[in-house]
């Protein structure tokens, strides 16, 4: 009946109707007192018994067998305290409702003159046996016959042999073997529900386990990255804050105030004085359900601020609906000031080099005003070509540091500025031992900026060649469709990787395989290029293959 589990609570349950002393599960009990509370509901009745005995038969209080009976009732209960049972073989304490069946057969024959239904106390050994869960068929073979034996023993002692007199008892050992079945069935089912429960158990504690330690890997993440992350629930309560995030947000604190709300901390837009508005600050946006990304502020003041981009995402319940965001914020400080110190040089010398252009070209222009010799002409017009050129690039680089780019656009035979280019071009491709055709009709008209669009392609024609060093083919072609002419140049040299083509249009980018050669070059022809097309309202792409080649498109409107 003691099973390892709870098999021991079914007959405290049944005898004692879920007794009220009980304050903690069953099998936290140690095994001695699981073996008395099992023995305690027979003993109660014994006791019962014993006083309805003693005050309506007490006659019978003096049998020799009722006295045995009384005095193997208490030395059953006091075997139950003083044994050992968790040092013997475990189900040893079954002998106890064995013992409890000859206990009741020697009541019985001192006490039926005077009280019916002694007998009825073999129930409480039966339920015990049935619902240990230990030998199932001989608690059941045992729950008929040893009810039986106790009243056909005495009567074969007496010899009183007959039918009527075996017969008649007869109903008691089957009522109890009816009650022995369903107290089996039940056992059986509730250690089924048992150990389901407890497997089920096991893996909600090992699914704990397993949530704990991602819980321990996810923070130990989170705090060794050199992000800020902050997680937020649908209602802006912060639900995780990672330590590089507590920082920043110790770093927007007003050092007067403790615990500022989301309108007090020291969030700064791009001029780095004026404060951002609450409702586009990120943790807002975020808590709003916006998802942004490169979001940039700056945060704290004085000599302490520092640049930092904010990128959010929402959360979706099962449901789909909002149930918060993940901000993260990341500290670009150096960047931002090493993009500033970059610019300010760029413009800087940019300025420098404009005014002794300036003279240059001023220059050239009295002296080809004098009217020079035929010998000294030439020179001129390629120094003053040249000077117009680099002073161009320069203005540019100027305003595509400024963000802008003017274009003025007028009619213009986009055809033969594809086959100016061309020709201009041939003599460097012929030295490179490059092929180079134009493949253009006889005349598109756009209206266009002529010289901006004649600098995109000397940018994509020379570059077609500088990247084609050991020879190949370059071609440019030239068509109109649906409102828009398209212009290729292909070329079959070194071509670039994926990861190149998506930094190729940034400003002083150079591809990892043009840096490991001696091909010149700053890195801003094609940003400029980009700048031109896209300020005629067009577009500008890159088609390449490593070792393949590369092809340039833009489209520009007629």
């Amino acid at each position: 009946m003691c099973s390892r589990h709870l098999s021991m609570s079914e007959p405290v349950a049944w005898a004692s109707g879920r007794l009220r002393f009980f304050r903690r599960p069953f099998h936290e009990y140690r095994l001695t007192d699981r073996v008395v509370l099992s023995q305690m509901p027979l003993f109660v009745t014994t006791i019962f018994t014993t006083l309805l005995t003693w005050a309506f038969f007490p006659a019978t209080m003096e049998h020799p067998l009722f006295i045995a009976f009384l005095v193997s009732q208490l030395v059953l209960m006091a075997l139950c305290y003083l044994v050992p049972w968790d040092r013997l073989p475990y189900t040893s304490f079954l002998l106890i409702p064995l013992l409890d069946f000859v206990s009741i057969a020697v009541g019985r024959e001192g006490g039926q003159e005077s009280l019916t239904g002694i007998s009825l106390l073999a129930v409480f050994p039966v339920i015990w046996l049935c619902a240990s869960g230990y030998y199932p068929r001989t608690s059941l073979w045992l729950s008929f016959f040893a009810p039986l034996a106790i009243i056909w023993v005495p009567l074969l002692i007496r010899g009183d042999l007959s039918g009527p007199s075996l017969s008649k008892p007869l109903l008691l050992p089957v009522m109890l073997l009816g009650i022995g079945v369903s107290v089996s069935v039940l056992t059986l089912s509730m250690t089924r529900q048992q150990r389901a429960l407890e497997e089920k158990d096991e893996q909600l504690q090992a699914g704990l386990r397993r949530t704990r330690r991602h819980e321990a890997l996810l923070n130990t993440v989170l705090d060794t990255v050199h992000l800020g992350v902050l997680a937020v629930d649908a209602d802006g309560h912060d639900i995780l804050m990672n330590r590089k995030q507590r920082a920043n947000h110790e770093l927007a604190r007003p050092r007067d105030i403790e615990d500022p709300n989301e309108s007090q901390l020291l969030v700064f837009g791009p001029d780095r004085t004026t404060p951002v508005p609450v409702e586009e600050r990120p943790v807002r946006r975020a808590v709003l359900g916006e998802t942004f990304t490169d979001y940039l502020v700056w945060l704290g003041s004085g000599k302490e601020q520092r640049a930092i981009t904010t990128s959010a995402r929402a959360m979706k319940d099962a449901d789909g609906k909002f149930a918060g965001s993940v901000i993260v914020f990341g500290d670009v400080t150096d960047l931002v000031n090493a993009l500033a110190a970059k610019d300010e040089f760029v413009s800087s010398v940019s300025h420098e080099f404009r005014t002794p252009l300036t003279s240059i070209l001023g220059y050239v222009e009295i002296l080809l005003e004098d009217d020079p010799a035929d010998d000294q002409l030439g020179p001129l017009e390629i120094i003053r070509r040249n000077s117009e050129r680099l002073l161009t690039l320069v203005s540019d680089l100027l305003a595509s540091r400024n963000g802008q780019l003017i274009v003025s656009p007028h009619a213009v035979d986009v055809a033969e500025l594809v086959r100016a280019t061309v020709s201009a071009a041939r003599p460097k491709a012929d030295a490179s031992r490059v092929v180079l055709k134009a493949d253009t009709p006889a005349r598109l008209d756009a209206h266009v900026d002529g010289p901006r669009i004649s600098q995109v392609l000397d940018n994509l024609v020379s570059n077609a060649i500088k990247y084609s060093p050991d020879g190949g083919n370059v071609v440019v072609s030239l068509e109109q469709k649906d409102g828009h002419l398209t212009c290729r140049v292909s070329d079959t040299g070194m071509g670039m990787s994926a990861d190149d083509q998506a930094e190729v249009f940034a400003k002083f980018f150079r591809t990892s395989a043009v840096r490991r050669t001696a091909i010149p070059g700053v890195g801003l022809g094609l940003p400029i290029s980009k700048a031109i097309v896209e300020a005629h309202g067009g577009t500008i792409d890159v088609d390449s293959s490593l070792g393949k080649g590369t092809t340039f498109t833009f489209r520009v409107p007629v």
